[in-house]
C-alpha cells in the first residue's frame, strides 16, 4: 500500500529546528511518531539542501516507515532525496513554490501532494486541477502564530469551516484540510466536529518538553468520542486513545478450575499487557471434565458491579462472555448504552463443544438485540450458525466464512470466524467486515497449522479477551487479532506442561512472559520470513511494472541500457562480496560462516565474470565500470553502515533482499510470468535471465532466508526491528536500482 493511499492525516506534525532546539529534529521527531503523530513534515526555511539531505537520512533511520515523511517546499530536495534511496513520500507546498501539477508529474501518482490554502481564490485554483493532483490542503492560520509572522489574518474555527466545507477537486470530491497555525489542544474536537482532515502542529509538540506525551495528547483529543450519551460513534470516530495499560472490563461467568471465564479473561488481559477487571455474571461449579451446576445471581447484582465499575474507572475495553439469561443480557445492554465504552467484544457463549443449547430462546433473541451495541463478535461454529439463522454449523471453511459474512452485514458488526472445530491439519481464522454489505465483504484471513494438545479449555474466552486488550494498544483490529492468534498459538503449545485436571486442561497463558519476561510474542522464523515478504509486497509490485523489467521481459530493453545495468551491477558486486566476506567473518557458527564466505567466493567468479565477460564482448564497452551512479552508491554505504551499526544481524537481513528479489524475479521470468519471450533460446538476454534461475542460486536464497530470520527470531526486539529496517531499506535500493539505468538513459 503507498504512503498515499494509506494517509492518515489526524495528527501532521510540522519541524522547526529553533523549537526543536538541543533535543534535534529528528529526536523530536521519533518521540512525536511513537505518541501518535500521523505525517512528519520538514520544514527549515534556513537550512542549506545538502543539511537537510543528512537530516533526511536521519529522520528516515527514525521514522522507520511508520508514518509518511513529507519535505516542505524543496522540491528538488524530495527528487534527490528519493534518488539517494531514502524514503520521502512526498512534497507539502505553498502557493508561491513549485507547479503542484509538476509535482505530481515527478513524483508520481503514489506520492503525498500537498498545498497551502487559506482563501476562496486558492480553492478556485485547485478546483481547476486534474482529479488527484491534490491530496489534502494545509488550511490556516487557524489563530495567530509566533512560528510564521507572516501569516495572512486568522480563520478561527468558523473561517476553517467554511474554506474546509468549499474545498472541492474538478470532480466535485472533497478535497481533505488539515488546521495549521496556532492550533491547541483544546480545538481538537470543534475542528474534527466541522470536518477537519486532522491538526497541523509545529510549537506544541516541537517545543514542548516531552514530545512524546505532546503528541499522545493531541492524538487522544482527536480521537475522544464526543458525549458518552451522545448518538453511537461510528467506524470513523475511532475510539479514545487508550492509556499505556488498557483498562479492560470482562463481564462473565467465573470458572473455579481457572481455566476459562473470569479467570481466563483476566490471566489472558495479563499476558498481553492489560490491567483486567471483572463483572461476575454466573458462578460455576466446573472442572476440566465438564461445568456441574451453574448459579446466577440476581440482574441488579451485576449491574452495581458495572456501575461502581464505570463511576470510578475509565474502562477502554469491554469483553462480554457469559450472560446467562434474558434479564442479565439486557441489564448488560442498557448499562453499555448508557456508557458507551470505546469498544466492546462479544464471545457469545450460546452453544457448547458438544452441541447443547445454554440459552433459552428469550435469551437467544435478548443476545440478538445486544449484538449490534458490540465492535466484533466471536463465535464458534455452532454459535456462528445460530447467530447467521444457518440450519446447521458450517461443515467447510468457505461456508464458515459465508455465514461470517451475512451475519456481518446483517448486524453490522465484525465478525471473526473460528475454523478449530472443522477438523484436518489447518486451524484458520478470519476477520470478517461486510458492514458495507456482503457484496462489499473484506475478509482478513489468518492461517496456521492445528496444534495438538488437549489443553483447550477456555481458548474462546482466553482469545477474545486477548484481542478487546490488543485492540486497546494497538488501534486496530487486523495486528490485535494476528498477536492475539500468535500469543493463544504459544499458549496451546505449552498448556500440557501445567498439568492441570484430567480432563481438556487449560492453556499456558503466561508460557512465553516466563520464558522471555516480555509482553510482545516471540516470532518463529517463518512467520518472520511471511512478515518481511509482504511488507514489501507494494516494492516488488513496482519493480514488476518497471520499464526496464518489462523490457528485459520482452527482449525490447534497449542494450544501451542494459549494458548500463551491467556496468553497475558489476561495480556493485564488487563490494557486495566484501560485505558477504564481512557477514562470513562475523557469523556466529561454521555453517553460517562457510555459507556466506561461498555467496562471496560466487559474486566474483561467478556473476560478476559473467557480467564482465558479457561487457568486454560487446562493440564499444570495456569491461571496467562506469562511475557508480548515486543509487549503486546509497545502496553499497547502507550495506557498509548496517554492518558497522548493527554487526553480523543487520547486515546479513541488509545483504537478503539481493538473494531473494533476483531469485523470486528470476524464476517468475523464465515461468512465463511476464510473457513467454524469456523462455526463448533466441532471447537476447537469455544468458543473464537463466542465471538468477538456476536451481543452485533458488537453494542459496532459501538458505540465506532461513539463516537471516533465524537470527531474528532469536533476537531480541529492538535488534529485530532494526534487522527488519535494513532488510526494508535494501529492497528499497533494489527498485531504485533496476529503475536507474533508463533514467540514465533519458538524462544522457
Amino acid at each position: 500500500m503507498s504512503a498515499r493511499r494509506a494517509l492518515d492525516l489526524s495528527l501532521y506534525l510540522v519541524t522547526d529546528a529553533v523549537l526543536c532546539g538541543e533535543r534535534g529534529v529528528a529526536a523530536t521527531v521519533e518521540a512525536a511518531v511513537s505518541g501518535g503523530a500521523t505525517v512528519v513534515q520538514l520544514r527549515d526555511k534556513h537550512a542549506s539542501d545538502e543539511e537537510l539531505l543528512a537530516l533526511l537520512g536521519r529522520l528516515d533511520e527514525a521514522i522507520a516507515g511508520r508514518v509518511p515523511l513529507v519535505v516542505n517546499d524543496r522540491l528538488e530536495l524530495v527528487l534527490r532525496a528519493r534518488a539517494a534511496g531514502l524514503r520521502v513520500d512526498g512534497v507539502h507546498l505553498g502557493q508561491g513554490d513549485a507547479a503542484v501539477l509538476r509535482a505530481r508529474a515527478e513524483l508520481g501518482p503514489d506520492a503525498i501532494v500537498g498545498l497551502t490554502a487559506n482563501t476562496p481564490a486558492h480553492l478556485a485554483a485547485v478546483a481547476a486541477l486534474p482529479a488527484g493532483t491534490v491530496d489534502y490542503l494545509g488550511v490556516g492560520v487557524l489563530r495567530p502564530t509566533s512560528t510564521k509572522p507572516d501569516h495572512p489574518p486568522a480563520l478561527g474555527i468558523a473561517g476553517f469551516a467554511g474554506l474546509q466545507a468549499a474545498a472541492r477537486d474538478a470532480a466535485g470530491a472533497p478535497v481533505p484540510c488539515v488546521a495549521i497555525g496556532g492550533v491547541r489542544l483544546e480545538d481538537a474536537a470543534p475542528l474534527r466536529a466541522v470536518g477537519a482532515a486532522g491538526l497541523a502542529i509545529v510549537s506544541a509538540i516541537c517545543a514542548a518538553p516531552d514530545p512524546r506525551r505532546a503528541a499522545a495528547d493531541f492524538a487522544a483529543a482527536w480521537r475522544e468520542v464526543p458525549g458518552r450519551g451522545g448518538a453511537r460513534r461510528t467506524d470513523d470516530d475511532q475510539p479514545p486513545r487508550a492509556p499505556r495499560v488498557p483498562r479492560v472490563l470482562s463481564i462473565a461467568g467465573s470458572d473455579p478450575s481457572g481455566g476459562a471465564g473470569i479467570q481466563a479473561d483476566l490471566k489472558s488481559i495479563a499476558a498481553v499487557g492489560g490491567y483486567g477487571m471483572a463483572a461476575i455474571t454466573a458462578l460455576t461449579a466446573q472442572n476440566t471434565r465438564g461445568v456441574r451446576s451453574v448459579h446466577v445471581p440476581p440482574a441488579a447484582s451485576l449491574l452495581a458491579q458495572l456501575d461502581a465499575l464505570s463511576d470510578d474507572i475509565a474502562v477502554d475495553a469491554v469483553k462480554l462472555g457469559m450472560l446467562a439469561n434474558a434479564e442479565l443480557i439486557r441489564t448488560v445492554a442498557e448499562w453499555l448504552t448508557r456508557v458507551r465504552p470505546p469498544l466492546v467484544v462479544l464471545d457469545p457463549v450460546m452453544v457448547s463443544t458438544s452441541g447443547d443449547r445454554l440459552l433459552d430462546p428469550e435469551a437467544e433473541a435478548a443476545l440478538r438485540e445486544l449484538l449490534p451495541l458490540a465492535d466484533l463478535v466471536t463465535p464458534n461454529l455452532a454459535e456462528l450458525a445460530v447467530l447467521a439463522g444457518a440450519h446447521r454449523p458450517a461443515p467447510d471453511w468457505a461456508s464458515a466464512l459465508a455465514q461470517a459474512t451475512a451475519l456481518s452485514a446483517r448486524t453490522g458488526v465484525l465478525v471473526l470466524a473460528k475454523g478449530g472445530h472443522l477438523g484436518g491439519t489447518e486451524a484458520p481464522d478470519a476477520l470478517v467486515d461486510a458492514r458495507a454489505g456482503a457484496a462489499l465483504a473484506e475478509i482478513v484471513e489468518f492461517h496456521g497449522e492445528r496444534i495438538a494438545t488437549r489443553a483447550t479449555h477456555g481458548t474462546g474466552c482466553s482469545l477474545s479477551s486477548a484481542i478487546a486488550t490488543l485492540r486497546a494498544r494497538h488501534g486496530a483490529w487486523e495486528p490485535a487479532v494476528a498477536e492475539a492468534r500468535r500469543w493463544l498459538r504459544e499458549s496451546l503449545r505449552h498448556g500440557e506442561s501445567l498439568e492441570v485436571g484430567g480432563g481438556h486442561g487449560p492453556v499456558h497463558h503466561f508460557a512465553g512472559l516466563w520464558s522471555r519476561g516480555g509482553l510482545d510474542t516471540a516470532p518463529t522464523a517463518a512467520e518472520l520470513e511471511a512478515e518481511w515478504w509482504a511488507g514489501i509486497a507494494e516494492l516488488r509490485r513496482a519493480i514488476d511494472e518497471l520499464p526496464f523489467i518489462r523490457g528485459l521481459a520482452d527482449g525490447s530493453l534497449p542494450r544501451a541500457a542494459f549494458e548500463e545495468y551491467l556496468s553497475q551491477d558489476a561495480h556493485y558486486l564488487r563490494e557486495y562480496a566484501r560485505a558477504l566476506a564481512e557477514a562470513a567473518r562475523l557469523a556466529p557458527d561454521a555453517s553460517a560462516q562457510a555459507f556466506w564466505a561461498a555467496g562471496s567466493r560466487e559474486c566474483l567468479t561467478g556473476e560478476l565474470a559473467r557480467h564482465e565477460r558479457d561487457l568486454a564482448g560487446r562493440p564499444g564497452t570495456a569491461a571496467t565500470p562506469v562511475e557508480p551512479n548515486a543509487v549503486n552508491l546509497g545502496y553499497l554505504d547502507h550495506l557498509l553502515a548496517s554492518g558497522a551499526r548493527g554487526g553480523y544481524p543487520e547486515l546479513v537481513a541488509a545483504v537478503l533482499p539481493c538473494y531473494w528479489i533476483y531469485d523470486d524475479l528470476g524464476r517468475r521470468l523464465l515461468a512465463g510470468e511476464f510473457g513467454p519471450e524469456p523462455g526463448s533460446p533466441e532471447h537476447p538476454y537469455a544468458e543473464w535471465l537463466a542465471m538468477y534461475a538456476e536451481p543452485s542460486f533458488a537453494v542459496s536464497t532459501r538458505r540465506a532466508i532461513e539463516l537471516v530470520t533465524g537470527v531474528a527470531a532469536a533476537a531480541a526486539p529492538e535488534v529485530r526491528e532494526r534487522m527488519h529496517r535494513a532488510f526494508r531499506r535494501s529492497a528499497e535500493f533494489e527498485l531504485a536500482f533496476f529503475a536507474a539505468p533508463l533514467a540514465a538513459q533519458l538524462t544522457s
